[in-house]
């Protein structure tokens, strides 16, 4: 669960002085955080091709550190994810169950 990632996260944040900038900075991070995301998938489904010699940066470790700036927001806030997860999967479960073709089985 995502408490877990809450917890370790904050233990380490908080041997400073400061342990979360604030809201609009870790928004600023997380802004920063998910457009490295989509540069990724335009290089590899966009039309933006990556330019000779840049670096490739892995996808999954872009996602981790959009995970890890969201888990700073709600840890600023004081709010267990936990929770709000389950809601928006029982949402989507419910309230969209229906909106969607299904594989034929």
């Amino acid at each position: 669960m995502l408490h877990d990632y809450q917890k370790q996260i904050d233990d380490e944040l908080q041997q400073y002085e400061v342990p979360y900038w604030a809201p609009l900075s870790i928004l600023a991070r997380l802004t920063e955080e998910v457009g490295e995301v989509a540069r990724i998938l335009n290089h590899q489904f966009g039309d933006k091709p990556k330019k000779e010699g840049e670096d490739h940066e892995l996808l999954e470790d872009e996602l981790a550190d959009v995970i890890y700036a969201a888990i700073c927001i709600a840890n600023s806030q004081g709010i267990d994810l936990d929770p709000a997860m389950e809601r928006a999967i029982n949402k989507l479960s419910t309230r969209d169950k229906d909106r969607f073709k299904k594989k034929q089985i």
